[in-house]
């Protein structure tokens, strides 16, 4: 998030798209509620009339899937009506910039297509600028020829929103582009569990941007995570493809050596100039005195990225043998992941495989599914039992970036442990066991893993994820005092600054004093980075220094100072001027992307259909992400007779993720016992169905069995003049725990988006009939 939960208060708007945070984030609706209370107005865009949507002041049904044509029709909506934020455009974004002459779009493809992907050249700026707005290739053209084929006849037709609905929606919302104004954009695993995910949130990003919304009190494009630390786990790097702090995973064939990465994966602008810093500063937590300059620190020690290791890929390559070896560390794969039928028969070729959770879960059980035959399963299964949340101490890192201390409860019961105690061990073990020898040892045993002999200090690991000097020891004051000459230590320098202090860290601060005034509580837990609450803040004023909104002022120029309500992204040593043309300070540019050349489909982004889905892509010939990465064969064809509802999955505020935890709690599984379909009543009569009534839900990957549930809840829409019904099924479910029920995975595609490869969850093709 740009921005953090308790900001919500501030905003005029907020549009909800993907997300239901009524039931999945209550807490962080409690402060639209408070908003709301000010005078604030919802919008709520699902397929589901959502217990958001309940709350909402305006509600669109829309089809899983269309979400790009609804926020392109409302930047249309902007620019043809005049209602973006010109001043925040000009000054801070990237509108002005000319593009290549030889740049273009044509039929769902832009310049430079070949053999499934793009040759960016001509996506280049000339380096020339019009502040005018006004050239035919500057971005700010460029998008409005682009978004003027998403007007409102055309998104409604696609969608499935009455086109006066949307309009409504459009111009309440477009009206945040008034300066002083603030609208904000909450958004979740509906917008990015797509093939075109990424581009979802781009869409996001660029609305923001037209409307002038980020950097402010009230604005911003703000996820919500679906875990209390989803946000710290990718902030450490839990994606295969990045080093802790969003720093970029070595790549064998374009980093192989600490120069080619040094050089290749540092920009020439921008504060990311300092990435060599930050890795440097990495690798000395890892290697210590091992790691020197003559040895470029130890990068040869990190293992290179090859290819895609991505989940779907990874399970591939287990169902081709390729993977024989398996950790399931705190995830349920077998539930969790996509086409999960597949990805059990996948663990079949395991030699051996880990499974380190709560309770014995469907995927440490894989052998065990109904549809698995134990005696032809050869792979040894270990399990780890691991304590819950409140039964180990550490940090977790909320949506809105805040870094808080928990403290242990009560000790984890008979055997289990914490993640931390058990890692501690395994490295421990495994090292003695590379001590004797081995093909590549010295990664291994020259480590540093100094955190103690018998047990662990935790402070130990905190204090080198918030980094040390290496002459004494000190925790470092944040990632303002790194180095890249060796004389610095620091696990991830985001966090760096959150244990700053040994006696007082931030992270264990519970100071419930507000001085901004704003709702910052700048000394209750820390927030990367060095604990400023909203990023890009100094789009909070005007290029002049003066608030957009005085009543609601980050930041403020007296003539000689800056009075000052967070922690500034900008240098408040100098006048506004200085600082007015680099708000967006992680870019090359120093301003704000409309255009972006490092997407994989797209400089901006455009519609294309799921890769399932009953109809034909009407923006062009191009009917699916031409760069969406696809991981089987087993699709239903567009239009497909066979399979032709629409389905997507959700969640339920009884349940949690794949219900590892809430499935074995008694009162949770009597709340909400058994999976089941959501349907419309339309569709209900058509099939002769009723609720309470056993069904098959069936997709090329498998079919499941579910009871049914007919509800006002879900409507048709009218899409292409065609009413289209929508399936709906939450995904808790799995075949071990106390609540058991049919896996909604089971069902779900393994095609990826482009640019993460997150899998299309949320729209695909299914039939269902009476059991």
């Amino acid at each position: 998030m740009t921005n953090h939960f308790i900001d919500y208060q501030h905003s005029d708007v907020w549009l909800c798209i993907g997300a239901n945070p009524a039931e999945n984030h209550p807490m962080a609706f409690r402060w639209i509620t408070k908003g709301k209370e000010k005078g604030g107005k919802l919008i709520v865009a699902d397929p589901r009339f959502t217990k958001s949507a309940a709350m909402a002041d305006l509600y669109a049904p829309h089809r899983p899937g269309t979400d790009i044509p609804f926020l392109l029709g409302i930047m249309n909506y902007a620019i043809q009506n005049n209602l973006y934020h010109r001043e925040y455009v000009v000054n801070y974004t990237n509108a002005s910039y000319i593009v290549h002459p030889e740049f273009g779009f044509e039929d769902g493809l832009f310049s430079g297509f070949g053999d499934g992907g793009y040759d960016k050249a001509s996506w280049a700026y000339t380096g020339e600028k019009d502040p005018t707005l006004e050239h035919p290739q500057c971005v700010f053209q460029l998008l409005k020829r682009h978004t003027a084929r998403y007007d409102k006849r055309t998104v409604s037709q696609i969608c499935g929103t009455p086109e006066d609905l949307y309009e409504e929606i459009c111009k309440l919302y477009a009206g945040t582009g008034e300066p002083g104004k603030a609208g904000n954009i909450i958004y979740a695993m509906g917008i990015t569990q797509h093939t075109y995910g990424s581009q979802n949130v781009r869409s996001i990003a660029m609305l923001q941007l037209l409307l002038g919304n980020i950097g402010i009190p009230g604005g911003g494009v703000n996820a919500q995570r679906g875990e209390s630390n989803v946000q710290g786990s990718t902030d450490m790097c839990m994606l295969y493809h990045l080093l802790p702090g969003y720093n970029p995973m070595p790549n064998a064939n374009t980093h192989p050596t600490w120069a080619d990465y040094r050089e290749k994966a540092t920009p020439a602008a921008g504060y990311w100039v300092n990435r060599p810093k930050f890795v440097v500063s990495m690798l000395k937590a890892w290697y210590g005195e091992h790691a020197t300059a003559e040895n470029d620190f130890c990068y040869d020690y990190i293992p290179k990225i090859y290819g895609d290791h991505s989940h779907m890929a990874m399970f591939k390559a287990m169902a081709e043998g390729k993977v024989k070896g398996f950790f399931a560390w705190g995830q349920n794969p077998v539930v969790g992941g996509p086409a999960a039928i597949q990805s059990r028969k996948a663990m079949e070729n395991l030699d051996w495989m880990v499974c380190i959770d709560l309770f014995e879960i469907e995927t440490a059980a894989f052998w065990k599914a109904p549809d698995a035959d134990p005696t032809k399963i050869g792979t040894e299964v270990f399990f780890l039992p691991t304590g819950c949340s409140y039964e180990k101490e550490g940090t977790v890192s909320n949506s809105g970036r805040w870094i808080q201390w928990r403290w242990k409860a009560i000790d984890p019961p008979g055997e289990a442990h914490s993640d931390l105690w058990i890692a501690d061990r395994l490295f421990k073990a495994i090292r003695k066991g590379y001590q004797q020898g081995g093909v590549f040892p010295d990664p291994i045993v020259k480590m540093t893993w100094d955190y103690g002999d018998d047990h662990y200090d935790i402070v130990k690991v905190a204090v080198e994820c918030n980094g040390f000097t290496v002459a004494d020891g000190e925790p470092v004051l944040n990632f303002t005092k790194l180095a890249d000459d060796g004389s610095t230590a620091c696990g991830n320098w985001l966090f760096s600054g959150y244990y700053n202090d040994l006696n007082d860290p931030p992270c264990k601060r519970r100071d419930t004093v507000d001085t901004s005034g704003l709702g910052m509580y700048h000394n209750w837990s820390f927030c990367w980075p060095v604990n400023r609450r909203i990023i890009y803040n100094r789009c909070a004023t005007r290029p002049n220094g003066q608030p957009w909104n005085p009543e609601k002022a980050l930041f403020r120029w007296t003539g000689t100072e800056w009075i000052k309500n967070d922690v500034p992204d900008f240098n408040a040593n100098v006048p506004p001027e200085e600082t007015a043309n680099n708000p967006f300070i992680m870019l090359p540019e120093g301003q704000g992307r409309f255009f972006a050349s490092g997407m994989a489909e797209g400089p901006f982004p455009e519609h294309y259909e799921p890769i399932e889905t009953p109809f034909k892509n009407i923006m062009s010939k191009q009917q699916h992400n031409p760069c969406a990465k696809l991981y089987a064969d087993n699709f239903a064809p567009v239009g497909s007779e066979e399979y032709p509802y629409v389905c997507t999955t959700h969640r339920l505020i009884e349940h949690y993720q794949s219900g590892a935890l809430t499935r074995n709690q008694p009162y949770l599984v009597e709340l909400m016992p058994e999976m089941f379909v959501m349907i419309s009543k339309t569709l209900a009569e058509k099939l002769h169905l009723k609720s309470y009534d056993w069904v098959v839900v069936s997709t090329p990957r498998g079919e499941i069995k579910a009871k049914l549930g007919v509800t006002p809840l879900i409507k048709p829409l009218m899409v292409h003049s065609k009413l289209t019904e929508v399936v709906c099924m939450p995904w808790h479910w799995g075949f071990q725990g106390l609540g058991r029920g049919a896996i909604a995975n089971d069902l779900t595609p393994a095609a990826g988006d482009a640019n993460t490869s997150i899998p299309e969850y949320k729209a695909f093709l299914c039939n269902i009939r009476k059991a």
